[in-house]
């Protein structure tokens, strides 16, 4: 009998291919949503291997319905706080991700965020659009500086480095934190220092570390008071790293100049009073999104559940320790 994997929402066809060539019924959701939990549980039960979205809430109930025979639950995406590590391992049931995927693409995407909060892209775009522009005034929308100004990188990860890369190409003295130096950044001119110092001394500050107990809302209050008046904040990792009434609360009363997020602390819905802000550039979660970092994506998560189904030890297991699982039995 061949295997039953389930893909909770619709993907590239690269990976559903390569899913349909190893003698399998796959079964794609024909919502373009992410699923309600009651959904998911209907979705995944009798599932050799699920292949699911950040989106997905993966928890205790939803492995008990997918069953014993479930072997991998593939996450598409880098981060993995949507899913109960313990209930899995509890389980043995493995879990993967997508890194180093799609590590430039959301490089470049936060580039585009830092780029157009400074200078003011959307409030001058939607000024255009809706004809009220006049003529040239030496006082429109003027924003700020970019070549060597400083940029403050919150996690110095593979993202993180990326950013700091595409900052010399601006002349900008380079801060980081993280839990070590990284050679990579150093090399770049870049300096390792506490948070705070890189909130007072950015005028960027980029934010890149993961959704974990010690990352939810890293930023908050306190954080955006020590941050400079005509500081920038952008936010490509997770939402709730962010304290997002506070920083709309920051953003009213000019505390920083702007915001640029990808990410939000209760997606899709926003903080209330965010989307009135003209300071702001908000995007609904693209930091991966071009047709070649999905595509890659989608391939990286489908040759997980290939080899788990074949008993293979499958690439970029979140926790080694539970290899081999299912995929032993």
């Amino acid at each position: 009998m061949s295997s039953r994997i389930c893909v909770t929402r619709e993907i590239p066809a690269a990976g559903i291919d390569l899913l349909s060539g190893c003698d399998a019924s796959v079964r794609v959701s024909p919502h373009d949503r992410p699923l309600c939990h009651e959904e998911l549980l209907a979705a995944v039960t009798g599932c050799d291997a699920v292949l699911c979205t950040l989106a997905d809430t993966i928890d205790a109930a939803v492995m008990e319905a997918a069953g014993p025979k479930c072997r991998i639950f593939a996450n598409y995406a880098v981060g993995y706080n949507n899913i109960d590590l313990a209930a899995a391992k509890e389980r043995g049931i493995l879990v993967t991700n997508t890194p180093g995927v799609l590590t430039e693409a959301t490089a470049d995407l936060a580039w585009a965020l830092i780029l157009a909060a400074a200078r003011r892209v959307v409030e001058a775009d939607a000024h255009f659009r809706s004809g009220q522009w006049t003529g040239w005034g030496p006082m429109q929308f003027l924003g700020y500086d970019l070549a060597s100004s400083t940029i403050g990188i919150v996690g110095a990860g593979r993202i993180g480095t990326a950013v700091a890369r595409r900052a010399t190409g601006f002349s900008m003295r380079i801060l980081y934190t993280g839990r070590q130096r990284r050679d990579e950044i150093e090399a770049l001119g870049g300096q390792l220092v506490d948070l705070p110092t890189l909130l007072e001394e950015s005028d960027i500050v980029s934010l890149h570390v993961p959704l974990a107990p010690e990352t939810h809302h890293l930023i908050g209050r306190a954080e955006l008071e020590r941050m400079k008046p005509t500081a920038i904040l952008v936010n490509t990792s997770r939402g709730p790293v962010v304290d997002e009434a506070a920083l709309v609360a920051a953003l009213q009363a000019g505390r920083i100049a702007a915001a640029g997020l990808d990410v939000y602390e209760d997606e899709p819905r926003p903080a209330p009073g965010l989307v009135d802000l003209p300071n702001t550039v908000l995007l609904p979660h693209l930091g991966s999104a071009t047709h070649q970092t999905r595509a890659k994506m989608a391939t990286l998560a489908a040759g997980s559940i290939v080899a788990a189904l074949a008993g293979r030890r499958p690439e970029n297991l979140v926790d080694a320790a539970c290899w081999p699982g299912r995929c032993g039995q």
